[in-house]
């Protein structure tokens, strides 16, 4: 067992000074369990509301950190130089930073004498990089509750401590963060402890087992009917919320997917894409490339839509663009525009020609 490496042994005495940074539920169950441990928390960061529309799950801090009588901060870039000052002047020993997005720069993560402690919700090193909780669900992996010391790569700093949780091919991606932030709980209840009693031991990766997830973006949810029952249903479920949810077109308006079940007993076979039968109970059958998925949990235009209410979504419907008939439609606007426009500069000509002889 290592004690923290310090040149002053009396810190040794008492628990680390901790300052907290982040932007999600994630971040709120970190420091929910740091006070439920009596840590030493000295200060807490929050994503300013202003720049928090493309956060998924964002959630604020500042009442659980009031409460416990915690200096709270807002900042819309965490290394603005007023919050770096202000982490300077916390003088923390550890600084967590959780389910934030933006990169933490060097001049922040030199700041804590032990380190910046970051949260990833895989396998590390499997699993480094961008949305995983999106990649665990649609490929139905088990993820773990993964603190580690950042450095300045992706994910790849020394574990602190790692608690599992699975993944089954029914959850949605609420479900899978649901269940991350269970283990996060049960990670610091672990891990915590034997941290505030002065055991430090952070573990390398293994930087030859890495794997990676690249970027996801809201348009990564756009469904192709041509592909399998099965790959579409992973979509939804891992498009599903807390993210923009998985979408398709529908007479040209956007209609959002939130959730689908495979169909794997009617004898029905139709046109990919198109609408082939619906039920009260269960949604609306569509025909995929290969098998039957229905519909469960749709909206359009911001309403939530009813098998057994009428609506544009019916049986005979084609889901999607269909990209030749979108062209050809295109092109004979542009055609027609164009003989307007051939008219129009005719009728000017004679106008002007008119004027001339007069």
């Amino acid at each position: 067992m290592n004690e923290f490496p310090s040149p002053e042994p009396s810190l040794l005495e008492s628990s680390p000074r901790i300052a907290c940074a982040g932007s999600v539920s994630s971040s709120y169950r970190v420091l929910q369990g740091l006070l439920r441990h009596k840590a030493n928390v000295v200060g807490v960061l929050g994503l300013h509301p202003d720049v928090s529309a493309k956060v998924s799950g964002y959630c604020r801090m500042d009442n659980l950190a009031q409460d416990a009588g915690v200096p709270y901060a807002d900042f819309r870039r965490i290394n603005e130089p007023p919050i770096v000052d202000l982490v300077r002047h916390w003088q923390p020993d550890l600084l967590f930073v959780v389910g934030l997005s933006q990169l933490v720069g060097a001049e922040l993560l030199s700041i804590p004498r032990l380190g910046c402690v970051g949260f990833h919700p895989t396998w590390l090193p499997e699993g480094r990089g961008r949305a995983p909780i999106a990649w665990l669900t649609y490929h139905v992996q088990p993820g773990a509750a993964t603190f580690f010391l950042m450095d300045e790569g992706a994910d790849s700093g020394p574990i602190l401590v790692q608690e599992p949780f699975a993944v089954s091919s029914r959850d949605y991606a609420t479900d899978v963060l649901e269940k991350a932030e269970a283990a996060i709980e049960r990670a610091l209840d672990r891990w915590l402890p034997r941290l505030l009693a002065g055991e430090w031991q952070p573990e390398p990766q293994n930087d030859d087992a890495a794997t990676y997830y690249a970027l996801r973006g809201p348009t990564d949810g756009l469904i192709q009917w041509s592909q399998s029952a099965l790959s579409i249903e992973n979509l939804i479920r891992a498009s599903s919320h807390p993210h923009p949810g998985a979408y398709t077109y529908l007479g040209g308006q956007k209609l959002i997917i939130w959730r689908a079940n495979r169909e794997s007993e009617l004898p029905i076979c139709g046109v990919t894409g198109r609408v082939v039968w619906m039920d009260a109970a269960k949604g609306w059958l569509v025909q995929t490339g290969e098998g039957l998925l229905w519909l469960t949990d749709v909206e359009l235009n911001g309403e939530k839509l009813s098998p057994s209410v009428p609506s544009p979504l019916r049986i005979g419907v084609k889901l999607g663009m269909m990209v030749e008939d979108e062209i050809q439609s295109l092109q004979q606007r542009v055609e027609q525009l164009e003989k307007q426009l051939a008219l129009l500069s005719q009728g000017q000509a004679s106008e002007k020609s008119g004027k001339q002889d007069n």
